[in-house]
């Protein structure tokens, strides 16, 4: 099959054209048939790759291309790696920690895990908010959660994983320097079968009582070739884009696993260059015309509203997948990058919003591809006093609510809506979602009370989400854990955080809100604000603004808290964390600016989980 490799340089009848090469390894493999799954084993999958010429390629701060692998050097190293793994004393079947940092060195020890038949978990590389004491406190729970036996660190943060392993247990911490020193050669290893764990991946929990779930080869396989064929439907054309954590399931799964399973060369950008320069994403999948990339709404709001600057020199029309997931699909997120890329040459249809969860290895829903968004506008009040989805015609937006609808389940993969007795519901009526299929988790890892909590005996999964079918299709509307029951109300978070964002003093995700208890056993409403002025008139004149908005739009007194900036915690994947920001209010992790005189403080007496 002869494909298109053209690109034109310049515009007019006079453009030249030649042949388009990205940097790093090539976008199409020359003697490779593409295979877009259907492997029994991630370590099938990556011997097949290995046969072609595509990989994966690092990109530094300022845009520098720092690496490049080839899935055949990655199987070469990964193998190598795992006589090393056994070398050092790690035994088959026992769990090893890597911390996750964007890099081959934490693709290769991943691999090498496989085909030694030992079960990587990879461990968060960023710091949380609470710095050092935080991140160690987190750590640590992570590998004694895993019964790990090994851990295998990055330079930069040996000291703090030391302190953690050794908080855990763990007594054997290695350095990818330490790694190497052990023999790359070795008896005949031991990889997982198809009946075997792939990994284990630590979903966003509490501190305490980190929850592991369990991703077999076999739940593994069946998502990575679902979202190859039927939610990304991969081209032999396609090159694909991350700057998203390879600790979180959508960077790991999405943009490791996935392409690997596909033959897809991939383009990283570290997670906190990305935050530090959004605008290089953009520029990157320019330069090397990447098609399929993927992002939470706050990613596609940071980068537009940081690209101004730097669209002139973008050529866009190439992308055709800017898939959205990982939290709510913000409309008017969408708009704001398609009106402002547009002149790139980005197109709204390459948006693909979908639904997933680590606990489903990954995807579960996806809209089909190059289809317009769909944005179902529904009465708010119907929606909090009867649970349903009722299509209003109302302008005021205080009056409705806009929820862009994430597709349809994948191929083998079934989902229902129940009620609270467990009764299947209709269209448009909003209920807890539920799915099966061969994606999902073996369980939470050693954790049968946690397991059994949300599995029913027919083999569906609770997700803990609430949403509603339209025509097919499903409709996320938000946690059932985070609504707010206020005076025999039900109440979204999101509602009240969206309206307060839309004061001018207020910028997108510096809201959280939750619900305490108050000194006398009422419901209260607790509101956080980050603020980043400094005069106590102008940060009271914030307070009462906000306090105002909330009054007005949804009808309740709210407790607002001015707090500053950086203070809210949020999850691997970018979420706002409100049972978190809930826990660190009430113990006094973050604190108020100004005084807010609801008597705060004791309504937070008893707040904390």
């Amino acid at each position: 099959m002869r494909v298109d490799t053209t690109t034109e340089i310049g515009t007019g009848a006079g453009a030249e054209i030649r042949p388009f090469t990205p940097a790093g390894t090539p976008t199409i493999n020359t003697d490779l048939v593409q295979r877009l799954g259907g492997f029994t084993t991630l370590c099938e999958g990556l011997d097949y790759a290995a046969q072609g010429q595509t990989g994966m390629n690092f990109y530094g701060p300022r845009g520098q291309l720092d690496e490049s692998v080839t899935y055949h050097q990655l199987r070469k190293r990964a193998i190598a790696a795992a006589h090393q793994l056994v070398n050092s004393g790690i035994k088959p079947g026992e769990r090893v920690g890597v911390v996750a940092e964007t890099g081959a060195d934490f693709m290769v020890v991943f691999f090498g895990c496989q085909y030694a038949g030992m079960v990587p978990c990879p461990l968060p590389y960023s710091m949380y908010i609470g710095g050092r004491e935080s991140y160690v406190t987190r750590i640590a729970g992570m590998l004694e959660s895993a019964h790990a036996t090994a851990v295998v660190t990055t330079a930069d943060l040996d000291e703090l994983v030391r302190d953690a392993a050794g908080r855990a247990g763990v007594r054997r911490v290695l350095s990818q320097e330490q790694l190497a020193g052990f023999s790359s050669e070795g008896p005949a290893l031991q990889p997982f079968g198809p009946e075997d764990i792939s990994y284990i991946q630590y979903s966003s929990g509490s501190t305490s009582n980190p929850k592991g779930v369990l991703i077999s080869q076999k739940a593994a396989c069946a998502n990575t070739m679902a979202i190859l064929r039927h939610g990304l439907k991969i081209r032999p054309t396609d090159r694909a884009f991350s700057w998203l954590p390879l600790y979180h399931d959508m960077g790991l799964v999405g943009f490791c696993l996935s392409p690997m399973m596909g033959q897809v060369s991939v383009d990283y950008l570290a997670t906190p260059a990305f935050a530090r320069r959004p605008a290089l994403w953009l520029k990157l999948m320019s330069q090397n015309q990447c098609t399929v990339a993927y992002g939470p709404s706050f990613g596609y709001d940071l980068a537009a509203r940081r690209a101004n600057g730097s669209l002139a020199d973008l050529k866009l029309d190439q992308w055709r997948v800017a898939g959205i997931g990982g939290d709510m699909v913000r409309a008017d997120v969408l708009k704001l990058f398609s009106e402002t890329l547009g002149v790139a040459g980005f197109k709204s249809k390459a948006f693909l919003p979908s639904y997933g969860m680590a606990e489903s290895t990954l995807g579960v829903c996806f809209v089909d591809a190059d289809e317009e968004i769909r944005v179902d506008v529904i009465d708010r009040a119907a929606m909090k006093e009867y649970g349903v989805a009722e299509v209003s015609t109302e302008t005021d937006p205080d009056l409705v609510r806009s929820f862009v609808v994430c597709g349809r389940p994948l191929p083998a993969h079934k989902m229902r809506i129940v009620n609270i007795a467990g009764k299947e519901l209709g269209d448009r009526e909003i209920g807890c979602i539920e799915i099966a299929g061969p994606s999902l988790m073996s369980g939470y890892f050693r954790n049968d009370d946690a397991t059994s909590a949300i599995m029913r005996d027919d083999g569906f999964m609770d997700t803990g989400d609430m949403g509603y079918w339209l025509d097919g299709e499903i409709v996320i509307t938000g946690r059932a854990k985070d609504i707010i029951l206020h005076n025999g109300r039900n109440i979204w978070p999101q509602d009240i955080e969206w309206s307060v964002e839309k004061l001018d003093a207020v910028r997108d995700g510096d809201v959280a809100a939750f619900a305490v208890e108050g000194s006398l056993g009422e419901d209260c409403v607790c509101v956080l604000v980050q603020c980043r002025l400094r005069r106590d008139d102008e940060i009271e004149a914030v307070r009462k603004a906000v306090r105002a908005q909330i009054s007005r739009t949804i009808g309740i007194d709210a407790q607002v808290v001015m707090v500053p900036p950086k203070s809210l915690p949020f999850t691997s994947s970018g979420k706002l964390s409100r049972s978190g920001a809930k826990t660190m209010f009430g113990n006094g992790d973050i604190v108020e600016i100004v005084d807010d005189f609801c008597s705060i403080d004791n309504a937070m007496s008893v707040a904390a989980e």
